[in-house]
């Protein structure tokens, strides 16, 4: 059984891989983290979770990435009503771990985090690039900005059902339907201030101002089948960042690092491999052949068009 074979990698992630709790200096914030990989790497990939997600729905990047010799961290955010207040939380975050930049993948909402930390942070840069998965730039789209400041106020089975509502519904394919069920485990895990807040940032009204980040390496991931976000939002998003790198999946749904994973973590080696050799390289230079480092000196450029890439 499909579902069967994801709990037994998940099981054999959670033996393997330690979770961290980090709470900030006044005891009120609570940070859950798995960091694998080298600790010698100062400049990791860190994943954001969507709305629904915790720091395991990445164990599949997180098992694959470090055993290919990267520094990978899955975090799970902390309470936060506010943007501005999420970005000086994840600052202290990285100063605390004491990385100074850091590759971010953000998937839906943890996408939606990443570049606006990227975008309060561009006078003292700390993200090196961004891989946007499923991701969007203005919460207008939800259409939700005018009930963003009453999700505090709701019961945790109305949130669920909110977020529930935004699920692939209709026939899918094995592992799609694998993947929902572990999302949806996922979000039975999640208390009723945690989804609100997450609700909270997820709708109330803001956007990415991308010439504050322009200078970001962008790769953005979506599925052509259906997801959660609107044919206009992925639109949006191409226009925003013209020299990213669009890395398409014929299907996937809303969680295709779940349910495509081996597709996603190729598409997320591609994007890092254009920082081997260099100080922001997320890989262990004795995992990388000096054929590979001499080509990335070199400045050649890697042949992406046959992943599926386009830049």
């Amino acid at each position: 059984c499909g579902l069967e074979q994801l709990f037994f990698f998940f099981f054999f992630f959670r033996v393997t891989v330690p979770l961290m709790i980090i709470v900030d200096d006044d005891d009120s914030k609570v940070w859950s983290l798995y960091d694998a990989g080298p600790k010698s790497i100062r400049c990791p990939i860190i994943f954001l979770p969507p709305v629904s997600g915790t720091a395991e729905v990445f164990f599949q990047q997180v098992l694959a990435l470090s055993g290919w010799g990267y520094r990978v961290i899955s975090l799970q955010y902390p309470v936060y009503w506010d943007l501005l207040e999420f970005c000086d939380g994840f600052r202290k975050l990285l100063d605390h771990l004491q990385l100074d930049k850091v590759h971010l993948f953000g998937a839906s909402l943890g996408g939606f985090l990443a570049q606006k930390f990227a975008e309060v942070t561009h006078k003292s840069p700390r993200v090196h690039s961004l891989i946007l998965c499923n991701s969007f730039s203005d919460t207008s789209i939800f259409n939700q900005t005018w009930t963003a400041n009453s999700f505090w106020l709701m019961p945790a089975f109305m949130l669920k059902k909110i977020v529930l509502g935004n699920f692939t519904k209709g026939p899918v394919d094995p592992k799609m339907a694998d993947a929902i069920d572990f999302m949806v485990d996922r979000l039975e895990s999640l208390n009723q201030s945690e989804l609100a807040s997450r609700l909270t940032l997820n709708c109330q009204n803001s956007y990415v101002e991308p010439h504050k980040i322009k200078d970001v390496a962008v790769t953005i991931i979506d599925v052509f089948d259906q997801s959660a976000l609107s044919h206009e939002a992925k639109e949006e998003m191409y226009k925003l960042y013209p020299k990213a790198r669009r890395a398409h999946l014929k299907t996937g749904g809303n969680f295709p690092y779940l349910c495509r994973s081996a597709e996603v973590n190729l598409y997320i080696q591609i994007h890092l491999r254009q920082f081997h050799g260099t100080r922001y390289a997320a890989i262990s230079p004795e995992m990388v052949s000096a054929e590979e480092l001499e080509v990335q000196k070199t400045n050649l450029k890697v042949d992406v068009n046959a992943a599926g890439l386009k830049e």
